[in-house]
């Protein structure tokens, strides 16, 4: 009799084990009401393992996979051998191997715990596009105004500021591409985004059949950096959600409506940020019935030699945006640079965030710095959802 208490008690633990790692099939789980009927049939096995009964049934019925209301998974026969190759333990926390050829391991077993992580959206369909205009977009001539001519299906796929598409060299299948983030307004709003005063006609935005980019000369990018007017390139479809300025910006769901934008770029990060601005959706004071807003853009440079649409800013302020240039290497200006110095993320430190319940974000630019931006606005209590980037 103490031999057979040993031997159930055996049988009993081991099970409890298996349903507690989640590998319990189902013929074991239905064997162990059995087991229960067995105990309580005998005298002496009763009063010896009926504190074990109770837990035994509790466990076997919620149990993730071994209770009734847990999704059904077919069991899958593998090896033992291979199970063991294949990291899968047979018996839960018993390591050592079944008498039986084969063994039962549910499908579910650790796969719950898989994540796939995948590319940057769906595969591209590409079409070929002309390129218009490649112009310098700064006095360093480290990057590139680029204009190319788009189909009207592909300049309708591009609703919402900071959406991206891929570029590369047409009709090489074997090229890697590279992602550009458009530069110029979505086609249905670029003509509200100007304001009034000089400029306004540059602030527009180029007009609906034409993708504009804002590209940084890097080693191995000459082929569209260097493109000359007329030539083709490999244009996606319009790919990515943009910033979801409607979704977080407007309506109710947020219990403070938003009445301040603050923009931050690094670099040519402005280019989705530049798109924002002109798009006519961030309910800026120019934007006739839409708001009145206010807007500061902090946006990071080396040097000012090195700052795209400079030459805009005139027109985004008249527009209703604040433009703050911050310059992390003033020393290596030509001439005295009597801006604000430093980095993006300093300059909100020093000024702050007036109103955080009521304020919105967008940013693109560095790591360093949309990290640094992002831990500054949550301290500050703005709310998660409204601190936004275009990836």
């Amino acid at each position: 009799l103490d031999w057979s208490c040993r031997l159930l008690s055996l049988v009993v633990w081991s099970s409890l084990l298996l349903i507690f790692d989640c590998r319990l099939a189902p013929p074991l789980a239905l064997s162990l009401p059995a087991g229960v009927y067995v105990v309580y049939s005998h005298p002496t096995l009763q009063r010896r393992m009926r504190s074990l009964v109770l837990p035994l049934a509790v466990a076997a019925f919620f149990a993730p996979g071994a209770s009734a209301f847990a999704p059904s998974t077919p069991p899958v026969l593998v090896p033992v051998r291979a199970a063991s190759r294949a990291g899968v333990s047979a018996f839960g926390a018993v390591r050592r191997s079944p008498p039986a050829a084969f063994v039962l391991v549910a499908a579910r077993a650790r796969c719950e715990r898989t994540q796939l992580h995948m590319g940057w959206g769906p595969d591209p369909i590409w079409s070929v596009a002309s390129v218009e205009s490649n112009v310098e977009a700064c006095p360093s001539k480290s990057c590139v105004s680029l204009t190319v001519a788009v189909s009207a299906e592909m300049a309708s796929q591009f609703t919402v500021p900071g959406q991206y598409v891929q570029v590369r060299p047409s009709g090489d299948d074997d090229a890697q591409p590279i992602f550009l983030a458009i530069a110029s307004p979505p086609a249905a709003s670029g003509d509200e985004s100007a304001g009034d005063g000089a400029g306004a006609d540059a602030a527009a935005g180029p007009e609906p059949s034409r993708f504009e980019f804002l590209i940084k000369k890097t080693d191995g990018n000459d082929w569209i950096t260097s493109a000359p007017p007329s030539s083709a390139l490999d244009v996606s479809q319009v790919l990515g959600n943009g910033f979801p300025i409607e979704e977080n910006l407007e309506g109710f769901k947020y219990d403070f409506p938003t009445q301040n934008i603050l923009l931050f770029a690094t670099g040519s990060g402005i280019a989705p940020v530049r798109s924002a601005i002109e798009s006519g959706m961030l309910g800026l004071p120019s934007e006739a019935g839409k708001g009145g807003r206010t807007a500061r853009l902090y946006y990071g440079v080396r040097t000012p030699n090195d700052m795209p649409y400079a030459d805009r800013f005139y027109a985004w302020e008249a527009a209703g945006v604040e433009v703050v240039p911050v310059v992390s290497q003033p020393e290596n200006a030509e001439g005295e640079w009597m801006g604000r110095t430093g980095y993006v993320q300093n300059a909100l430190e020093e000024d702050g965030v007036p109103i955080p319940r009521n304020s919105g974000a967008l940013m693109c630019g560095v790591k360093g710095m949309t990290e640094a931006v992002r831990g500054i606005l949550e301290k500050a209590e703005v709310f998660e959802g409204r601190v936004m980037t275009n990836f």
